[in-house]
């Protein structure tokens, strides 16, 4: 591997904190989330969104909750133009939403912009970015420091001619690949847009501050976001917002550093869409604080609709491992971890969440427990255990489980398949539940003093009475009065189902020729299942 060739960035982007205030800091309540899945996740797909689509991302997000959403990049296509003038013409956006489009800071462009947001109601801010990195300013832009800090201003002065009178707009500015910037240039820049636009309380200008391409680690982003939140003028005046990109796979790692180092807004796309390995994934960090009981001002509570929903329009799989919304994340198939979630459940106390393995109850995102235990050749008793007894309220006794799990796994190394809760009842029948006694019950007949019994063997009847005893102990007498011997070690009762329609179960573990076995018996009658048990260990 050539590693040689790649630089070492951390000595070009480190600042100067020496007293620096975010790793004791802790989050204690959500930012300003601000999903970009319509323009900057929308550019990253290889379809882009139609109009239907967008429309549906759209209001899904209105639904959720989500207070300020960009929606588009109006400059850029057709398709973007026009849903912004969708919102304007058909008020689809709620008066509470603040809406906000996308330009470069050129002066077309930005013309383009702020035409489609005319007539909008809603509060509106106008986004403008420009690279400011090193490598950006002399390769792409070919200017130097200097030149390029005008032609900002410039853009920004564009801006403030077409829409500085308008008293529903804002502004925004993002001095791209800002985490490659030098931190002296990224402040003289940025104080210069907001002295430019007089941000003020009343009308704060947003500076984004995004990590464009992930190069250092989260520390190294929480740092220069510090520094910026702890030198810029007019503090007060600045909403001081995040845009973090995934390519070091940290994405939301810096964004929660970020947010502890002062950033009070946050733009991702909800399952991490974006260009590369996409952007930082507002679900996760949204659900992150719910499940340290802080409220993320987003409604997830149905998250497999917002799945289904982003699919829709994105054209684009959740994985099934995505944290919170991917269809096997609740999902355990190793005995241990079953083990222990089924404990879990059991010492679970309504009203507080503390579940091994299960960081958020899956109530909370709208999902039951059915997919929580499932058994494949990596399971254990306990997995076992929790399905038959949630699929078939059958309770196993711990040393039927390891019994029972020892025929599972045959079955499961043999086939290499998952079984479902109704693949374990059909096994359990036919391991515990199947075979034909030698000896068939004739009939028995209990009294104050014991209980008469009559077996049938080959055809004839014999009849037996056994004093001081219950029918199961007269029905083993009456067996070894015939050289059968069954030496019941214990029994233990469930039921089938619930209600009054249910069967009793009876599980008896029995010893044979010294070997210790298990069988089973069933019946309306919770004496007659136990009787049944019972035979069917002559089998």
């Amino acid at each position: 591997m050539p590693s040689h060739k790649y630089h070492d960035v951390y000595a070009r982007v480190a600042v100067p904190l020496k007293d620096r205030m975010w790793p004791s800091r802790r989050l204690t309540e959500a930012p300003l989330w601000v999903p970009v899945d319509l323009r900057d996740g929308n550019q990253a797909l290889a379809e882009p969104m139609d109009p239907a689509r967008k429309r549906r991302f759209f209001e899904l997000m209105v639904a959720m909750g989500y207070k300020e959403i960009e929606v588009g990049y109006p400059s850029a296509s057709r398709t973007d133009h026009d849903f912004v003038r969708l919102i304007a013409d058909e008020r689809i956006a709620p008066p509470d939403v603040t809406v906000v489009v996308f330009t470069p800071a050129r002066p077309e462009l930005i013309e383009q912009t702020v035409a489609s947001i005319a007539g909008i109601p809603n509060d509106v801010v106008i986004h403008m970015y420009a690279a400011t990195a090193p490598l950006w300013r002399s390769v792409v832009l070919g200017h130097d420091r200097a030149s390029l800090k005008e032609l900002i201003l410039e853009g920004g002065r564009h801006i403030l001619k077409l829409a500085g009178h308008l008293p529903n707009v804002r502004f925004q500015f993002s001095p791209e690949v800002f985490n490659l910037t030098e931190p002296e240039y990224a402040l003289e820049v940025c104080d210069a847009m907001t002295e430019l636009w007089e941000a003020s309380p009343d009308r704060p200008v947003t500076l984004n501050l995004p990590a464009t391409v992930e190069v250092a680690t989260p520390n190294v982003y929480a740092d220069q976001i510090e520094h910026m939140h702890r030198n810029l003028a007019r503090r007060d005046s600045v909403i001081l917002s995040v845009h973090p990109h995934n390519d070091r796979g940290t994405g939301v790692a810096c964004a929660e550093l970020a947010v502890l180092a002062g950033a009070q807004r946050v733009e991702g796309c909800i399952f991490g869409n974006g260009e590369r390995t996409g952007n930082v994934d507002i679900a996760t960090l949204a659900l992150n604080l719910h499940a340290q009981g802080i409220d993320p001002m987003i409604d997830f509570s149905d998250i497999d609709e917002v799945r289904r929903t982003v699919e829709y329009a994105t054209r684009l799989d959740v994985p099934p491992r995505h944290p919170y919304a991917g269809d096997l994340v609740h999902t355990a198939f190793s005995g241990t971890h079953q083990d222990a979630i089924r404990k879990g459940f059991a010492a679970h106390r309504p009203g507080e969440w503390e579940v091994p393995y299960l960081p958020i109850d899956p109530a909370d995102l709208g999902r039951g427990y059915d997919e929580v235990i499932r058994v494949n050749s990596q399971s254990g008793k306990g997995g076992i255990a929790y399905l038959l007894e949630t699929g078939y309220g059958v309770e196993l006794p711990r040393r039927l489980q390891i019994d029972f799990a020892r025929h599972v796994q045959r079955h499961t190394d043999t086939t290499g398949d998952e079984v479902t809760a109704a693949d374990l009842w059909a096994l359990f029948e036919a391991t515990y539940l199947t075979g034909e006694p030698a000896v068939t019950l004739a009939g028995y007949q209990t009294s104050d003093t014991g209980t008469t019994v009559t077996l049938r063997v080959d055809g004839t009847e014999r009849t037996s009475t056994h004093e001081g005893v219950g029918p199961v102990e007269a029905l083993v007498e009456a067996l070894a009065a015939g050289d059968i011997t069954v030496d019941v070690l214990s029994l233990h009762q469930t039921s089938i189902g619930a209600g009054s329609d249910s069967e009793a179960l009876t599980l008896l573990e029995h010893r044979a020729g010294g070997v210790t076995r298990w069988t089973a018996g069933r019946d309306r009658s919770v004496l007659a299942a136990s009787l049944a048990a019972v035979l069917r260990a002559t089998a």
